[in-house]
């Protein structure tokens, strides 16, 4: 039964089986700089592509996922028992539509999906790097991302795109390499986080740190932080949805495991939170999470100046979308985001997307966004033919 609905579900997808690919630059002795002064390489970048290329190689769109994300955005893994995590939007006819784009989309630097990362092994010692691995920054994840299109012979992007940290990394894009892009979409983000934002983040990374198996990051060859860990993702799930989505989904409704647990008061949403910390220990590094979440709270892509000065110049169209119930990257910072744009003269649509659903918006208004995003798209595929 299980098999037959996950047959049926593929067969309405867009997309069918897909395979992940590898691509290794930066060999010693042309490691590449990272942010903090410290080199790496060789690096491993995993990363996936959709449709075709076409002769003029102008058809090229970089999906850039958010902070648990990888470069399974669309299609399906051979035995899996779920498409790619943007699966909705990628594919035929869909908001990026596979029959006119090249899409791509890899695992971030310092992930644990395929890219190098903490858990990766230092050909220095032969063992995973753990904190040994050095600190990472949001344009270092977007300059592992122009080594790779590099290697696609890909020399300008028809757009870049992505949501929540995705959202930071398009900025980045459009901030450090805007000679390479034609168009932007950055979707429920911000250019630098709030202390609250921070704050949560923190919250997270000591709940990690304060699990015994953690063991200042070496804990490869043991038992992982688990508890740590999945505490960590119970707290970033809360963010991620409203009080109005919650409601809806779990209300004061009880579940059928609460009496097993001391203190527990067996309601469906306390259910929900740890099924999401258990399944995230499975397929999520902690070294991994650290080292993210501090890249994003580290983020300005103002670079510690004003916005528009950093954008000016830039040619690039771009759009901008957040979501009314978004409470962990609200509506007002999007707003910042087109404040600097227009002051830059850059060319900027901007939509605030009703929804309850939270930040989880941004991966679940399919058809709002399919809509905003298909006719930005098509546009700015008419201007490169007039230009």
């Amino acid at each position: 039964m299980v098999r037959q609905i996950v047959e049926d579900a593929k067969s309405e997808s867009g997309l069918s089986t897909v395979q992940t690919k590898y691509f290794t630059f930066a060999m010693p002795p042309e490691e590449l700089l990272l942010d903090c002064g410290e080199k790496l390489g060789p690096i491993t970048v995993a990363y996936e592509t959709y449709g075709s290329l076409n002769k003029e190689k102008s058809n090229a769109i970089l999906i850039l996922h958010a902070f648990s994300g990888d470069a399974h955005a669309a299609g399906w893994h051979e035995g899996a028992s779920s498409p790619g995590w943007w699966d909705e939007m990628i594919g035929p006819g869909r908001a990026f539509d596979t029959d006119k784009y090249f899409v791509i989309c890899s695992n971030v630097l310092g992930g644990c999906s395929g890219t190098t990362g903490p858990s990766s092994i230092d050909p220095r010692t032969g063992k995973p790097f753990g904190i040994d691995f050095p600190s990472i920054s949001i344009p270092d994840m977007v300059q592992v991302q122009s080594g790779l299109l590099d290697h696609l012979g890909i020399e300008k992007l028809l757009s870049v795109a992505g949501g929540s940290m995705g959202g930071q990394q398009v900025l980045e894009w459009v901030v450090s390499f805007p000679q390479r892009l034609r168009s932007a979409i950055a979707i429920a983000t911000a250019a630098k986080h709030s202390p609250q934002q921070i704050a949560f983040n923190e919250v997270g990374r000591q709940a990690i740190m304060a699990d015994p198996n953690w063991q200042d990051g070496q804990f490869y060859d043991s038992e992982p932080p688990a508890k740590g860990l999945s505490v960590a993702r119970m707290i970033g799930h809360i963010t991620y949805m409203s009080d109005t989505s919650m409601s809806k989904k779990f209300g004061r409704r009880t579940g059928s495991n609460g009496k097993t647990r001391p203190f527990g008061n067996g309601f469906e949403v306390e259910e929900y939170l740890h099924h999401k910390g258990l399944t995230f220990v499975d397929r999520f590094d902690a070294n991994s999470y650290l080292y993210i979440t501090r890249a994003i709270d580290d983020y300005d892509a103002s670079r510690g100046g004003g916005l528009a000065e950093a954008l000016r110049g830039l040619e690039a169209r771009i759009l901008v979308l957040s979501f009314k119930s978004d409470w962990l990257y609200p509506s007002h910072q999007s707003q910042e985001i087109i404040r600097g744009c227009k002051k830059a003269g850059v060319d900027v649509t901007c939509c605030e997307i009703s929804s309850t659903y939270g930040h989880d918006a941004f991966l679940l208004e399919v058809a709002e966004q399919t809509k905003l995003v298909s006719h930005f798209l098509e546009r700015t595929d008419e201007l490169k033919d007039i230009q």
